[in-house]
């Protein structure tokens, strides 16, 4: 499961963050393996830009499932605090904590300059970056001058993400985990997975590849449901396409309907990878998305205006992964 801490209309970021809370245990005790958090910044309607924060409040919250940041946005930060916050956490919850890093800023520009200040980031800055932490997070070595206290030796897991080919190279040479975001970005899937699988270098942090798939949920009693719950995602990206971010809005009938063809196009390339649906539907999509990729995992990217109806979605699909 990944989490943006939707704000929905109406409600309070404390309200978004309780909502998060009660979906990671209602996902723990579905057995979910993995519960992240993204991170974005000045967007009215996303209360997930302190993620180190939150994955703190949802880990302490629950007991088994993994929680990790998808992702950690590397050029907002200095890999020696992103060591320092992951370490932290990893000794509060050993054995639970996933750090996934992305090359995107997750924000506008103006945001990018206020996060970290004058300092330009470059296409090179990543791979060395990503290097700096795999060291900061790994054993000691003779004569290392800076220390992650705590990080050092921690070895908390590294997972790279991204919606192109450049992060799938880097974490098949770095011998990394890789997870695509495919649940806004699928146009380069394939062609990024295949090439992550077929130049993966083991490493000691991963003998083979491990590919994991984002994938947009709204699963409900029937289709007809489904797409009416659907439709508060549509307005999302809808506000996207406009440059109009704000609060999750409740769910509208006959929403695309409304809207002109280059929009109700941009909603259908961005979800192009959506499953939305009733049981039946959700469970024949979902294992066709399995039987494409071959992923070993998917994470579900569930944003139901009702948190309950959140919830049933989630007992649909994982009931559909059951079978």
């Amino acid at each position: 499961m990944l989490d943006l801490v939707a704000v929905r209309e109406g409600g309070s970021v404390s309200e978004a963050i309780a909502i998060a809370l009660q979906t990671a245990q209602h996902a723990e005790h579905l057995g979910f393996t993995r519960y992240w958090l993204a991170e974005h910044h000045n967007m009215p309607g996303l209360a997930c830009s302190s993620t180190a924060v939150l994955v703190g409040h949802i880990a302490a919250g629950t007991q088994r499932i993994r929680v990790g940041s998808g992702g950690i946005m590397l050029p907002n930060h200095a890999p020696l605090v992103v060591a320092e916050a992951f370490g932290t956490l990893e000794a509060l919850y050993p054995g639970r904590i996933d750090l996934g890093l992305g090359r995107a800023p997750g924000t506008d520009q103006i945001t990018m300059r206020a996060l970290r200040r004058n300092r330009a980031e470059t296409e090179e800055d990543f791979p060395r970056e990503v290097a700096e932490l795999q060291q900061l997070l790994g054993d000691i070595q003779p004569g290392q001058r800076v220390i992650a206290t705590p990080g050092a030796n921690s070895h908390v897991p590294i997972w790279l993400l991204g919606s192109s080919l450049f992060s799938a190279q880097l974490a098949a040479q770095r011998g990394l985990p890789y997870a695509f975001a495919s649940h806004f970005a699928p146009r380069m899937l394939m062609q990024a997975i295949d090439l992550y699988r077929s130049t993966f270098v083991p490493s000691a942090a991963l003998a083979k590849p491990r590919v994991v798939v984002g994938v947009p949920l709204v699963a409900a009693p029937s289709d007809e449901e489904a797409d009416f719950l659907a439709s508060s995602i549509f307005q999302r990206v809808s506000g996207i396409v406009r440059g109009e971010r704000k609060a999750l809005q409740p769910p509208v009938a006959s929403y695309l309907e409304t809207r002109g063809p280059q929009e109700r196009a941009a909603i259908t390339d961005f979800l192009a990878m959506a499953v939305i649906g009733g049981p039946a539907t959700v469970a024949a999509q979902l294992k066709k998305i399995v039987d494409v990729t071959e992923a070993d995992e998917l994470m579900l990217v569930c944003d139901v205006f009702e948190p309950a109806l959140r919830l049933r979605a989630l007992d649909i699909a994982s009931a559909a992964l059951a079978v």
